[in-house]
């Protein structure tokens, strides 16, 4: 691997983790269109280009998703009571998306990853706060909730933050509550998903490209040996800066990546 990908993987990992613990997200929406970007400019197969940035992503968030949940915990900014059973869920909903996304072409997977994500960066520009008599749902309600999080995270490899977070927020949890919570659910997410791709894909391996299923383990490595350390600046600045407004901006960046994803998967 030459220098210039060693330092993108390095400069992705330093963003993606300051991300996560700033808005409690796993960062596979930045990870997976510039993942692609990064795997076809090295000479990776276009047909599998997707599958692999999906699962190296996913297994990249294992690392950042701890280091933002302990920071988190330590905030006191995560609600166990929440977390556990949605957790149940989606680790149930992940897997099974993930044998769905290994039998879908690249083409129909970059598709769906720009309109989801293009959504998702709609609703989180516009969304106002205000309040609701809405609460926080029982325990199967949050089970539900947690496998339909799990199964569309696994399929376009985000953390659940962006799921996650409106739906508690809606419920009247507290916005850097619900971001703690996130931060917790995003790893259950990661590593599960990782499994699936790596089962999923096993056929795909290839020891001389260091590639395991749908994992590509240089970008994996390099990516959570950074963000592992920039996490917790995130969950730090999360106290302090206005976070509506740095959402409006990450979700500007999100459709922009995500249309630039297709296009270079179309090209």
């Amino acid at each position: 691997m030459s220098i210039e990908f060693i330092v993108a993987y390095l400069a992705l990992g330093a963003f993606v983790g300051f991300m996560a613990g700033l808005l409690g997200i796993g960062g596979g929406g930045i990870m997976v269109p510039l993942l692609t970007s990064i795997f076809l400019a090295q000479g990776m197969s276009s047909e599998m280009v997707v599958h692999l940035a999906l699962g190296t992503s996913m297994a990249s968030m294992i690392i950042t998703s701890f280091s933002s949940m302990q920071s988190h915990h330590k905030q006191n900014n995560v609600t166990w009571s929440i977390v556990q059973p949605m957790a149940i869920g989606i680790v149930l909903g992940t897997f099974v998306a993930t044998f769905f996304a290994s039998k879908v072409s690249s083409f129909y997977l970059a598709l769906f990853f720009t309109v989801f994500m293009g959504y998702v960066s709609v609703q989180m520009f516009i969304e106002k706060s205000k309040e609701t008599d809405r609460i926080v749902a029982g325990n199967g309600g949050l089970f539900v909730a947690g496998g339909v999080i799990g199964t569309l995270s696994a399929l376009v490899s985000i953390g659940g933050g962006s799921l996650t977070i409106p739906y508690l927020t809606r419920s009247n949890v507290a916005l850097k509550k619900a971001i703690g919570v996130s931060s917790a659910i995003g790893l259950p997410i990661a590593i599960f998903g990782t499994l699936g791709y790596l089962f999923h894909g096993w056929g795909h391996s290839s020891l001389e490209n260091y590639t395991f299923g749908f994992v590509y383990l240089p970008a994996v490595v390099l990516i959570s040996v950074v963000s592992f350390f920039t996490a917790p600046y995130g969950v730090k600045a999360s106290q302090s800066i206005e976070t509506a407004k740095l959402k409006k901006i990450f979700s500007v960046l999100l459709g922009l990546l995500s249309l630039k994803m297709l296009v270079t998967v179309v090209s």
